[in-house]
């Protein structure tokens, strides 16, 4: 497929707690609750979960956690959005359509 890297993903997807944040992304309102604690009122990252919140949850160090964030984010699975020191992660919905699409297509 056209800018997808399939084997990256299904790569990333190959781990349990690398495939339950991508799950908890899904509703993040619902799996993080304190979500964007640190922004001010006037930014939004619609979706954006931050690294610490996201470490809280899967209860693993936070440079095993930024690892895996990071190659999801490199396999186009993940967003990052950077405010002040702060790493905000949320799903790439038109790489996992265009996943799912290649599943269904191609598999």
């Amino acid at each position: 497929m056209e800018n997808l890297n399939v084997l990256d993903i299904f790569k990333a997807l190959s781990n349990e707690t690398r495939l339950n944040i991508l799950k908890w992304l899904r509703e993040p309102e619902k799996n993080f609750p304190a979500q964007q604690a640190h922004l001010p009122k006037e930014v939004s990252i619609e979706g954006g979960v931050c690294v610490g919140d996201i470490q809280e949850k899967v209860n693993l160090s936070q440079s095993t956690v930024s690892h895996y964030l990071s190659l999801m984010q490199k396999a186009g699975l993940l967003e990052a959005v950077r405010y002040g020191q702060w790493t905000y992660y949320r799903r790439n919905e038109e790489t996992l359509a265009k996943i799912a699409k290649f599943i269904n297509e191609e598999i």
